[in-house]
């Protein structure tokens, strides 16, 4: 067979496998020869070859004889010393691919869940179960059982300090003690990004996908760092397909619901939306109450003299509501405090050891305040915010609005964009995002949003 041949049953292959895996699969390997109706192909690596061995054999066989080509199987040869310019033309060692080998041989040792990075308190038994997270508590429980489930992906989205991390790290933990020999990869969006910049700029590219398609189960927090990246996402959506292929699990978690990430890859998106998308939300009463006698139990292990009077964790449960890490940080400055003073909690030493988180706290903001401040703060009128006036000096006010809306109140962007006229949520969160562009560039939005903040406050 010639290479023009192969060239030909390359078109018919792309056509029969897709451009996504043709490119990454195929395109990479090199026609060598068929001899004694065995055909053969060079491959960068062992695990190159048995992947496409395993994946795409048949398919190849199939166009090779539609071709007309006599060919009875395939061989990988890996060429381990390649020449150098000017060397000796020395004739090159190759090794066939091994017809059945063992895939975890070929993963590499990085590719093991680096434990180091999991936080040791961030387990299924430290986690507070209640009504606006029991169905991501028990979506996660299911996953680290380890065993098969309904839903793949596994997608965890909520606001800052609700527990997506924490759940992570929790099904993580259990996949190591439920399945000791798994191959489990837990790592932050960014760091997926990282590592893609890194294997590019070292021409590592196999060495990437193999690591990251070797693994049983593959966990990626904070996946909206990768919205925008269009390198770093493509590569993701071809490792999340090979994976999902494979029958591996995948968990990953966000600030928002995939439709709601508005640089995110549509085809990311889509793919997110086929599995169980869990919504984790802000924490009520009661769950913050059981957070609170439960951190309590761990700091009187710190400071066997504490106490604390009747009334107090319930005083915090109302008032401190903005989110779990300020809810626990709250009762760790409070606990410290009153060690350090020798004094009981009481009522009042909350009040004066928390002043200023109480004050954050103190109260609601509606959007209708929001709404009323925003435009006696930019002299401008409600009706112009929900009108359709795209003038710049009603277009800014109107994004701050949105803004102030997205970060002080719990509202859902569609809420929001309703309260604006009607807009679209897709609307709501570009009006979002320009603001924050903007106050990275320009301190005269930093300074608007800190004044209205404490006209809200006040």
């Amino acid at each position: 067979m010639t290479n023009d041949k192969w060239a030909d049953v390359c078109n018919e292959l792309q056509s029969a496998i897709g451009k996504n895996n043709f490119k990454s699969w195929i395109e990479p390997i090199e026609f060598d020869r068929i001899d004694a109706r065995i055909a053969r192909f060079r491959v960068p690596t062992n695990f190159f070859g048995t992947w496409v061995s395993q994946k795409f054999g048949d398919v190849i066989l199939r166009h090779l004889h539609g071709a007309g080509l006599a060919v009875d199987r395939l061989e990988f040869l890996v060429q381990s010393a390649p020449q150098t310019p000017n060397a000796p033309q020395t004739p090159a060692v190759e090794a066939p691919v091994q017809s059945a080998p063992d895939l975890s041989a070929a993963i590499s040792a990085d590719a093991d869940i680096p434990l180091s990075n999991l936080n040791p308190a961030y387990t299924f038994e430290n986690f507070i179960v209640g009504k606006p997270n029991e169905l991501a508590h028990a979506a996660a429980r299911r996953v680290a059982e380890g065993g098969p489930v309904a839903f793949n992906p596994l997608f965890l989205y909520g606001g800052v300090g609700l527990g997506k991390t924490h759940l992570m790290h929790a099904i993580a933990w259990e996949l190591t003690k439920n399945k000791p020999n798994q191959r489990i990869h837990y790592l932050s969006a960014e760091q997926f990004m990282y590592r893609f910049v890194r294997a590019l700029r070292e021409k590592d590219t196999i060495g990437f996908k193999q690591m990251f398609r070797s693994v049983d189960v593959l966990m990626v927090d904070d996946v909206q760092f990768i919205a925008g990246k269009n390198s770093t996402q493509e590569e993701f959506f071809h490792t999340f397909n090979a994976l999902v292929e494979l029958g591996k699990q995948i968990i990953i978690s966000g600030d928002r619901a995939p439709v709601d990430m508005e640089d995110l890859d549509s085809r990311i998106a889509s793919r997110l939306q086929c599995g169980l998308v869990v919504d984790l939300h802000p924490t009520d009463y009661e769950l913050r109450l059981g957070i609170l006698q439960s951190k309590l139990e761990t700091q009187r292990q710190r400071y066997r003299d504490l106490k604390i009077a009747d009334g107090v964790l319930e005083f915090i449960a109302h008032r401190v509501s903005s989110n779990v890490r300020v809810l626990e940080g709250a009762l760790t400055r409070l606990c410290a405090f009153a060690d350090l003073v020798g004094a009981e909690i009481t009522l009042d030493l909350t009040q004066e050891c928390l002043s200023d988180i109480l004050r954050a706290t103190s109260r609601k903001v509606t959007m209708d305040e929001i709404i009323k401040k925003t435009c006696d703060y930019y002299k401008v009128r409600p009706a112009d915010l929900m009108s359709p006036n795209r003038a710049r000096n009603i277009v800014r006010p109107r994004q701050m609005a949105m803004y102030l809306c997205k970060k002080y109140t719990t509202r859902s962007l569609p809420e929001i964009g309703r309260k604006f006229g009607g807009r679209d949520h897709t609307t709501i969160l570009h009006g979002v995002r320009k603001i924050e562009e903007l106050m990275s560039t320009d301190s005269q939005f930093v300074e608007d949003a800190e004044l209205l903040r404490r006209l809200l406050e006040a």
